[in-house]
C-alpha cells in the first residue's frame, strides 16, 4: 500500500524543522547504511544522536501523533526517530530495499522495520530530479510532493532517489513498526476504516450498518495485530 498524506506538517512546522535542520551539522549518509546500500548511496545526513535531530524529530512525531490518515494506515505499534536527509548536485541513492531491522536509539532495543516514510521538507519547484521512485505490485510509483507531506509505503518495496540536477532536496525519513505485519492485512484494514467513516459522514450519524461495520474492522485488528 502506497499512500501520498497531504499537509502533515503546518506552514509553521515546516518553518520550525527546517530552520532546526539548516544550522545542524551534516555527515556523509552512508554512516546509517547497511553495506549494500552504502555502495548505492551518496547523500547527506544529520546525525541521529544530535540535539538538531532530536528537536526537528519531536515537531513530526507530535504531527504524526494527530494525523488520522497516517495512523489509519500504519496502525503503528512503535515509530523510529525521524531521520533527515539531504541531496545536493549530483547526489542520488540507487536502487535499494531499507533493512527489516532497526535499533531504537538510547532505548536498548530493536523494532521491525514494515513501513518506510519520506517526509517532503523542500517545495518541489526548488529543485529537479530528486524523485523517489517505489516499485510496488502496479509498477514504478514516481513521487515528488509538496513541503509538508508525506509518503507511506511498505519498507518491503524496492525503491531509489533519482539523481539532483537542479537546487537542492531535504527531507526527513523514518520506519514504523505496525501492530499489523502484513502489508495486505493493513491495506485492507485501511480500506475498511476509511469506508466506514465515510458512511458515517453521509448518515450524518451512527447507524447499525456502521456499528456492524465498526465491530467487524475491531474484530480483525484484534485477530490480527501483534502487540
Amino acid at each position: 500500500m502506497l499512500i501520498q498524506i497531504p499537509d502533515v506538517l503546518t506552514a509553521d512546522e515546516i518553518a520550525k524543522v527546517r530552520g532546526v535542520i539548516e544550522a545542524a551539522t551534516w555527515i556523509d549518509g552512508k554512516v546509517t547504511a547497511g553495506q549494500q546500500a552504502a555502495q548505492a548511496k551518496w547523500n547527506l545526513q544529520i546525525p541521529e544522536d544530535s540535539a538538531a535531530a532530536r528537536e526537528a524529530g519531536e515537531v513530526i512525531l507530535r504531527a504524526l501523533g494527530r494525523n488520522s490518515v497516517f495512523n489509519s494506515a500504519a496502525l503503528p505499534l512503535r515509530v523510529l526517530p525521524p531521520l533527515f536527509n539531504r541531496y545536493d548536485m549530483g547526489m542520488k541513492f540507487d536502487v535499494h530495499v531499507d533493512g527489516a531491522i532497526r535499533a531504537i536509539p538510547g532505548a536498548g532495543m530493536r523494532m521491525r522495520a514494515d513501513i518506510s516514510s519520506t517526509l517532503f521538507l523542500t517545495p518541489p519547484e526548488d529543485y529537479d530530479g530528486g524523485e523517489l521512485v517505489i516499485e510496488d505490485v502496479y509498477g514504478s510509483q514516481e513521487v515528488k510532493l509538496p513541503a509538508g507531506h508525506m509518503v507511506v509505503y511498505p519498507a518491503t518495496s524496492l525503491h531509489r532517489v533519482n539523481a539532483i540536477t537542479r537546487g537542492s532536496r531535504w527531507s526527513s525519513f523514518f520506519w514504523t513498526q505496525s501492530m499489523v505485519k502484513d502489508d495486505g492485512r493493513r491495506t485492507l484494514l485501511y480500506d475498511l476504516d476509511r469506508g466506514i467513516m465515510e458512511m458515517r459522514h453521509l448518515l450524518q450519524g451512527e447507524a447499525h450498518a456502521t456499528v456492524a461495520l465498526t465491530s467487524v474492522y475491531h474484530n480483525l485488528l484484534r485477530h490480527w495485530a501483534e502487540l
